[in-house]
């Protein structure tokens, strides 16, 4: 089993889990993204094999999966912040579009024996209405979209990263049509190819620059008082483990077959568990027992989406998954992972600890 981006947040908590289940792991990414990294806290790399690898560079990528010959290979490597991709749009579009490609490239040439592979892209895929954009501080409040996305609403995007998400799914899409059949015996590689769109997720070992919880995890550390920008935007939280859970399941559904699967599916929480920006500050504020204040911050930002929810009702009906935690579980968990880092805890420890109460919650 191959995983792209093994170094980082959603990476390492998913090599962390494929080894627990004793899968044998093969991970391709330059380095840590981040310092600290639950990639290096909880020892990830020392229990699968590893490449140093930039999936920007086809040759790289072709070389590490024709010796890792996977089975399944889930991408997740990705430049994942909306504003870095502000100040870096060339990069971003490099790494979320190409290195989809070449990811791509790599299995139809040189990862033959591949069964299934799954792109994960975001939930900011979908196009948004141009009312529910926030222009930043000070704009009045735009309405919410009249339901949440479902898997076969227009792609777009009104910023860079949106956008090389949005492209990711085009490029996947047309890979799946033109050069993946999901059959044996007529000259195409036989995997089947799905993408996997989710988004906002929390847990511990999250150190992004510009991500919520990683700010709330410095403001703690440093005893800083919390500069919250767009404080009503409404997301989809859930805790890191529900979507991976879902990639688990449509890997596994499309490594036995499952041709049907081979499509675009949302992964995110009921969409009444869909929470304003500043009542998860609030409430992992009260987790935290006033370890860190919260104020807005009044300076302009660009916009962003004022309100995002996704339909996940396919991949429940179809796939059999649902999230394990609910939001308040995955708040207490990963208020309960930082608290154990600080006490100087086994973090790879702490990080399969809170796997196994997952799997049962799943059981």
């Amino acid at each position: 089993m191959a995983v792209t981006g093994h170094t980082g947040f959603k990476g390492a908590w998913l090599s962390l889990w494929l080894q627990s289940l004793g899968a044998d792991v093969t991970g391709l990414a330059p380095g840590p993204p981040t310092v600290p990294s639950l990639y290096e806290l909880a020892k990830v790399g020392a229990h699968m094999t590893e490449h140093a690898v930039d999936v920007r560079q086809t040759d790289q990528v072709c070389e590490a999966l024709a010796r890792a010959r996977p089975h399944v290979v889930l991408h997740l490597a990705a430049q994942p912040m909306v504003r870095r991709s502000l100040q870096e749009p060339v990069m971003t579009y490099e790494v979320n579009v190409m290195g989809t490609v070449n990811v791509l490239e790599a299995v139809r040439l040189a990862a033959p024996g591949a069964r299934a592979v799954v792109v994960v892209t975001s939930d900011k895929c979908y196009e948004q209405p141009p009312d529910t954009r926030a222009e930043g501080r000070g704009a009045r409040h735009p309405s919410a979209p009249s339901r949440p996305f479902v898997e076969g609403d227009r792609l777009g995007g009104s910023d860079p990263y949106a956008s090389s998400k949005a492209c990711a799914e085009l490029v996947t899409a047309a890979y799946r049509r033109t050069y993946f059949s999901g059959r044996e015996g007529d000259g195409q590689p036989s995997a089947n190819l799905a993408s996997a769109r989710a988004g906002n997720v929390i847990g511990g070992g999250d150190w992004g620059r510009d991500r919520l919880v990683a700010d709330i995890a410095r403001a703690v550390e440093r005893g800083e008082v919390l500069k919250v920008r767009n404080p009503d935007a409404v997301r989809p939280w859930q805790h890191v483990l529900n979507p991976l859970f879902g990639y688990l399941c449509l890997a596994e559904r499309l490594a036995r077959g499952g041709g049907q699967a081979a499509r675009a599916w949302n992964f995110g929480p009921p969409v009444a568990e869909a929470r304003p920006v500043s009542w998860v500050v609030s409430r992992l504020a009260e987790l935290w027992r006033g370890a860190f204040r919260w104020e807005v911050d009044a300076h302009p930002h660009p916009a962003e989406a004022s309100h995002l929810t996704i339909d996940s009702s396919a991949a429940e009906r179809e796939l059999d998954w649902s999230p394990g935690w609910t939001l308040e579980q995955g708040l207490e968990a990963l208020v309960h992972w930082h608290e154990a880092l600080r006490g100087g805890h086994d973090m790879r420890a702490v990080s399969l600890t809170q796997i196994e109460r997952f799997a049962a919650a799943i059981a």
